[in-house]
C-alpha cells in the first residue's frame, strides 16, 4: 500500500500516481490534508482511494492513510505527491523486503539527491542525524520522506506525532524498539510543481527545524524518563 500525503499538488500528483502505477504497485491512498486546487479530484479520476484529512498535519495525513487498512497489506510505502521523489526505484526498495523492516531513502548518497536539497535543509539534515547519533547511538544519514515500513512494525511504533516531526519520531522510535534499518541511495529532486510548504520559505524552514528539534527532545526526555 501507499500513501501520498497532500496538500495543493494538483500539479504534479497525476505523473506521481502514473509514476508508482508502472512500478508495479497499484494499491494507494491519497490523503488530500484540505487542499484547495482540486488535488483529490485528480487522484479520484486516476482510480486511486482518496481520503480526507481536513485537519492540518503531515503525520495527521499519514496516520489517517494508515487506519482501516485491508487485513493482507503487510508493508507501507510513504511518499509525497510533489513530484520530488525518484518513484523509479521504489521495486529497489520492494526487493530489500526480507531484509529490513523500515527501509529509508537517503537522498545524501547520491548527486542529484544532494544537489535538490536546500542548505537549511542539508544542515537540518546533519544537526538532526547527529542528534539522534548522540541520544541513541545509530547514525542515520536522512530524514527523507520516501520510506517503506512492514505494517506491523509500524504498529510496534506507535506513533505519537501528527504534524512534521512525523518522520524523526519514526526513525527514533525504529531504534527503541529494534528494528532492522536499512538506507538505500535515492535520487531526489527539485519540487516538480506548487509550492514547497516547509523548505520553499525561510520561515517555513526554520519553523521546520524547531519541530524537529523538539521532536528530539521529547523522545529523548520520554527516554530517560523510562530509565529511572
Amino acid at each position: 500500500m501507499v500513501i501520498i500525503p497532500v496538500r495543493n499538488e494538483a500539479a504534479t500528483l497525476a505523473a506521481v500516481i502514473q509514476s508508482l502505477h508502472g512500478c508495479g504497485t497499484p494499491q494507494i491512498r491519497v490523503v488530500d490534508n484540505g487542499s484547495t486546487d482540486g488535488s483529490a479530484a485528480i487522484a479520484a479520476q486516476l482510480g486511486v482511494t482518496v481520503l480526507h484529512e481536513p485537519i492540518p498535519g503531515y503525520g495527521r495525513a499519514c496516520w489517517r492513510g494508515m487506519q482501516h487498512l485491508p487485513p493482507h497489506i503487510q508493508w507501507i510505502l510513504f511518499c509525497d505527491g510533489d513530484g520530488s521523489d525518484d518513484l523509479m526505484q521504489v521495486p529497489q526498495f520492494l526487493a530489500l523486503c526480507d531484509r529490513a523492516d523500515l527501509i529509508l531513502g537517503n537522498r545524501t548518497a547520491t548527486v542529484d539527491g544532494r544537489a535538490a536539497l536546500t542548505p537549511v535543509q542539508r544542515f537540518g539534515n546533519r544537526l538532526a542525524t547527529a542528534l539522534i547519533w548522540l541520544g541513541w547511538g545509530y547514525r542515520y544519514r536522512d530524514l527523507g520522506p520516501l520510506r517503506l515500513i512492514r505494517r506491523s512494525a509500524l504498529e510496534q511504533l506507535e506513533m505519537q506525532d501528527r504534524g512534521f516531526g512525523w518522520t524523526v519520531e519514526m526513525q527514533v522510535r525504529a531504534i527503541e524498539c529494534g528494528l532492522r534499518i536499512w538506507e538505500l541511495p535515492v535520487d531526489y529532486y527539485v519540487r516538480q510543481g506548487g509550492k514547497s510548504k516547509i523548505s520553499g520559505t525561510i520561515g517555513g524552514s526554520v519553523k521546520a527545524g524547531v519541530i524537529i528539534l523538539s521532536t528530539l527532545g521529547r523522545l529523548y526526555w520520554r527516554r530517560c524518563q523510562k530509565r529511572r
